[in-house]
C-alpha cells in the first residue's frame, strides 16, 4: 500500500512539473497534457514523414516489430477510438444533453465503419501478415486512444457552446456537409479498392496482385481515399470548433501527405507507361 501511494504520489508530481512547463492552462491539467501530447505527436510523425512511410499496407515491412494479419492489426490500431470515447463520455455533466449526443452518436458511427467494418470488409489472401506489424497497431492505438479520449471530453465537458443555437449555425452545417460527403466518398472509394481484389483475397495464377483503380475520383488523382478522410477531418474540425478535431486532422495530413506522394511514385514504378500520367498526387486538378 505505501509503494502504491508513493507511485500515485510520484506520478502526481511528474503532471504538475510537466504542466508547469506549459505556458497557459486551457481546461485541466489531464486535458491539457493529452492536448499537449497530441499535437507533439502530430508534429513528430510529420517530421518523420519526411524520411519514412508509415510501414502498413503495400509499405509494410518486417523490419517493424511482430507482424500481424492486417485485419488484427487495423483492427487493434482502430478500436481504441470506439473505446476511449465511450469510457470518458459518460462522465462530462453534458454527456444527455441532445446536441453532445448529436456528435457522440456521429463519432461511433465513423469508428464503427473505419475500426470495425473496415477491417472485417479487407480481401486479405490466407497467412498475409508482412504489411502490418506489433509497431504500427501500437502507435495507432496511442494516436486513437488520445482522439476518442479528446473528442469525448470536448463533447461532454469543456464545451460550452455545444447548443441548438451552434448545430444550426452556417459553420456547423458546412462543416457537417463536408463531413459527410468526405465520409461516403472515402467509403465508395475504398469499395472500389476492395474490389480490384476477389472476394477471398487469393489471387489467380497470372494476375498481377496490384491493379490500377479507376472510376469516380481516381480519374484525377492517385490517392482520392486519403483526400476524402482528410476533407471529412476538416469539416469534423469545422463543425465541432474544436483542438481535437485539429488533432485528428494533423496527425492524418501527417501520415497520408507523405503517404500519398509515395504511393503516387509506387504506382509509376509499378505500372510505368500503363498508369494515367494526368492524375494528381492527392488534390484533384491541383497536386
Amino acid at each position: 500500500q505505501a509503494f502504491h501511494n508513493w507511485d500515485l504520489i510520484s506520478s502526481q508530481q511528474a503532471l504538475r512539473v510537466i504542466m508547469s512547463l506549459l505556458p497557459y492552462t486551457w481546461y485541466d491539467e489531464t486535458y491539457d497534457l493529452v492536448l499537449t501530447v497530441a499535437f507533439s505527436t502530430a508534429f513528430f510523425a510529420a517530421v518523420a514523414g519526411i524520411f519514412v512511410v508509415a510501414p502498413y499496407g503495400r509499405f509494410g515491412s518486417p523490419s517493424f516489430g511482430i507482424e500481424l494479419n492486417p485485419r488484427l492489426g487495423w483492427w487493434l490500431m482502430e478500436i481504441m477510438a470506439t473505446v476511449s470515447f465511450l469510457v470518458f463520455y459518460p462522465q462530462g455533466p453534458n454527456s444527455s444533453k441532445p446536441v453532445p449526443l448529436f456528435f457522440a452518436v456521429l463519432f461511433i458511427k465513423h469508428y464503427a465503419n473505419r475500426g470495425w467494418y473496415f477491417p472485417w470488409a479487407m480481401r486479405v489472401a490466407p497467412g498475409t501478415k508482412a504489411s502490418f506489424s506489433m509497431t504500427v497497431a501500437g502507435s495507432g492505438l496511442l494516436v486513437t486512444s488520445m482522439h476518442g479520449y479528446l473528442n469525448a471530453m470536448w463533447y461532454s465537458k469543456y464545451c460550452s457552446y455545444l447548443d441548438m443555437d451552434w448545430l444550426l449555425s452556417p459553420t456547423c452545417i458546412s462543416g457537417l456537409i463536408l463531413y459527410e460527403v468526405s465520409f461516403w466518398s472515402t467509403i465508395y472509394l475504398e469499395h472500389i479498392m476492395r474490389n480490384l481484389r476477389p472476394s477471398s483475397g487469393v489471387v489467380a495464377a497470372g494476375e498481377s496482385r496490384y491493379k490500377i483503380p479507376r472510376g469516380f475520383l481516381f480519374e484525377y488523382v492517385t490517392s482520392p481515399q486519403y483526400f476524402t478522410e482528410i476533407m471529412g477531418f476538416i469539416g469534423w474540425a469545422i463543425m465541432t470548433w474544436s483542438p481535437a478535431g485539429l488533432f485528428i486532422v494533423a496527425i492524418s495530413c501527417a501520415n497520408l501527405i507523405p503517404r500519398a506522394i509515395s504511393t503516387q511514385k509506387w504506382y509509376h514504378d509499378k505500372f510505368k507507361e500503363e498508369y494515367p500520367r494526368n492524375r494528381k498526387i492527392l488534390i484533384p486538378f491541383v497536386w
